[in-house]
């Protein structure tokens, strides 16, 4: 098991960012890992990387975002909140169903410490760029068996991440009772 120090990249991960059609409009975001540092095992049930077959997925508690203009940026502010990560028996995840990725046990649950600044720069008419930074607590972990091996988030990664994220808006059909769906990549690094 390789152990990653106090600024080394701990996790990468891909997922979709959802508005709902409610009011106030609340966001989520889901996704599965692409690297988790530590485990020594595929993190994918077959040679298809998606979230249908990834073992490791997370989920956010839905959340309010307003925004504030500066010039020709838009930033969202996102509260503080928690996620939670899961380790999946079956891997089954859809982009279709959001629910579906805070399923299985939940080996950890991280709040972040202050708000989440999303900038949103126009790069074209056509082309939006979403781009965001943030710090999160490990405040919960589960020792976990994967592959035979025993493991625990607070030995892989300690207190804690930061996590920067890009997105590109796109247009992608959202699923019922969703109005709008971002996709994004995130890479974290281990704060202590």
């Amino acid at each position: 098991m390789d152990i990653a120090r106090t600024g080394e990249v701990v996790w990468y991960v891909t997922g979709r960012f959802y508005s709902t059609t409610s009011t106030p409009a609340k966001l989520l975001d889901v996704g599965y890992f692409l690297h988790l540092q530590g485990i020594d095992a595929p993190l994918f049930a077959d040679k298809q990387r998606s979230e249908s077959t990834a073992f490791f997925t997370f989920a956010a508690e839905p959340f309010t975002a307003p925004s504030i203009s500066n010039g020709g940026l838009d930033v969202g502010l996102d509260a503080r909140g928690t996620f939670r990560l899961y380790l999946r028996d079956v891997p089954r995840a859809s982009f279709d169903d959001p629910m579906s990725f805070a399923q299985g046990v939940c080996i950890g649950t991280f709040e972040r410490v202050a708000i989440v600044p999303t900038v949103k720069v126009g790069i074209s008419s056509s082309a939006t760029l979403l781009s965001n930074v943030f710090t999160a607590r490990l405040v919960a972990s589960q020792r976990f068996r994967f592959t035979g091996v025993e493991y625990d988030l607070a030995d892989l990664i300690g207190f804690g991440i930061t996590q920067w994220g890009t997105a590109a808006t796109e247009t992608l059909t959202p699923p019922a009772g969703y109005g709008a769906v971002v996709p994004f990549v995130g890479s974290a690094i281990r704060v202590g």
